[in-house]
């Protein structure tokens, strides 16, 4: 059976099942985008900081073969090192990898904990680039795609949010990583969704995309063909006014 059609070989060179790593993989935008690229031919990598969390998906996904559960929590580079070590042991390459993991806090400079704050910039902003750097040698190696999971709050700041200023660092990120990475054949997008009915919100918003719409927004950056390059998609519902 040859390649699905929109695992087209823009450059004639044969593509070996391609894999994909994606990092909070568990619930949300993460799982659809997992669940997306295993449909259309890749092998992928789940991320998440326990096994249990990603072990029912992973076999949902074609099990060792096609779809790995790796426990891995982003705030620790030993942990990122290893996540990427194993994915090259089990699959022999790494094709994508989509910076995903991340979380929100209520606003208001008093409405959370210290250490819930530290929780998430680690997570938000050193985790991505955690993951930038234990990657970036996998992907040169494949000419590959980096992509990281911005926020329309990155390009606003909203009222009290600290969630809005770790992903105004994660766009500052991005586009660092593109400028740096320019020559070693690898690209980069950064997803800027909006509102998103997912686990991420303890009450969904009244107007929200669903993590599907997500996932065929990054599926449609990976597939574009070499001389393509799309630096971000910021997507909203219709109705969204933030």
């Amino acid at each position: 059976m040859g390649l699905p059609a929109c695992l087209h070989v823009w450059n004639s060179r044969p593509v070996a099942e391609p894999v994909f790593l994606i990092t909070g993989a568990s619930s949300g935008i993460g799982a659809a985008t997992a669940r997306q690229g295993a449909a259309d031919g890749y092998r992928v990598a789940l991320i998440a900081r326990t096994t249990e969390r990603v072990g029912p998906l992973a076999e949902e996904l074609g099990g060792d073969a096609r779809a790995l559960g790796i426990a891995c929590d982003v705030t620790e580079w030993e942990q990122v090192e290893n996540a990427i070590e194993t994915t090259l042991s089990a699959f022999g390459r790494i094709d994508v990898v989509f910076a995903n993991a991340g979380f929100g806090a209520t606003r208001g400079f008093l409405a959370e904990s210290p250490e819930h704050w530290k929780a998430m910039v680690l997570t938000n902003v050193l985790g991505v680039a955690y993951t930038v750097r234990a990657s970036v040698d996998a992907l040169a190696e494949t000419e590959g795609h980096l992509l990281m999971t911005g926020s329309v709050a990155g390009h606003v700041a909203l009222p009290g949010s600290v969630y809005s200023a770790t992903k105004h660092a994660v766009h500052s990120m991005a586009e660092s990583a593109r400028k740096e990475l320019l020559g070693r054949g690898i690209r980069t997008t950064l997803i800027s969704p909006g509102n998103v009915d997912t686990p991420f919100f303890d009450n969904t918003p009244t107007v929200a995309m669903r993590d599907e719409d997500v996932a065929r927004a990054v599926m449609f950056a990976v597939h574009q063909p070499p001389s393509v390059g799309i630096n971000e998609i910021l997507m909203r519902h219709p109705q969204q006014d933030t």
